[in-house]
């Protein structure tokens, strides 16, 4: 994808120079896709640390198997919940399972959808919404044209490369995101990072000219 170098080059200099600094893209889609939603309803509003004890816990409940859809099928509700998931939670990982054992969402298919049909058939499980079906679409599809409007990374992100005291208005982050089109999704990545280089900085006390 050596093209989206000169492709922010052009069409947005300051990410570019993010870029630059950051070194070279290393998404790898992951090819656990039942794992990951799993990991994204587990990990909802706690923090990572609370999230990773969870998905241990629920790891040694189903066995060398793993976290999958059958696996989760087969436990009752009040070992899923006595792993520390809410019973929101435990009732959002029992729809997912059984949606897909059923058919009814086609992991395995799946990635023969457009984005669009990706995050219809996404958002038909209860706990996925469009951010969750986005992040899929990235980090499990590998799609390359995805914009996460509403991840608060990327435009904390934005807001800091643009000079922002506050996230940019909705209307100018669509415009940034149009601009980074048809590689929207390396934009992303590339923000996610910068938030990290920022926090490095900070750390190491260093200057990075970005």
């Amino acid at each position: 994808m050596a093209t989206f170098h000169h492709h922010f080059r052009k069409r947005d200099p300051l990410l570019h120079a993010a870029i630059k600094q950051i070194g070279p893209y290393k998404l790898k889609p992951s090819r656990d896709r039942f794992g990951m939603l799993a990991r994204s309803i587990i990990s909802q509003q706690i923090s990572v640390g609370a999230a990773r004890s969870i998905r241990q816990k629920l790891e040694t409940l189903v066995g060398e198997g793993g976290i999958t859809p059958a696996a989760i099928a087969s436990q009752p509700p009040d070992k899923l919940r006595a792993v520390g998931l809410s019973p929101q939670k435990a009732s959002y990982l029992v729809d997912l399972a059984g949606k897909v054992n059923s058919g009814e969402v086609r992991l395995a298919r799946i990635g023969r959808l457009n984005d669009e049909q990706v995050i219809a058939e996404l958002t038909q499980i209860k706990g996925i919404g469009i951010w969750t079906a986005q992040m899929f679409l990235i980090f499990a599809l590998g799609r390359p044209d995805v914009f996460p409007l509403d991840d608060f990374g990327v435009r904390a992100a934005i807001a800091r490369l643009y000079g922002y005291d506050e996230h940019p208005p909705k209307a100018r982050l669509i415009e940034i995101g149009q601009s980074w089109s048809p590689f929207a999704s390396i934009g992303s990545w590339y923000c996610w990072r910068y938030l990290e280089l920022l926090k490095k900085q900070k750390l190491d006390g260093k200057q990075y000219p970005v």
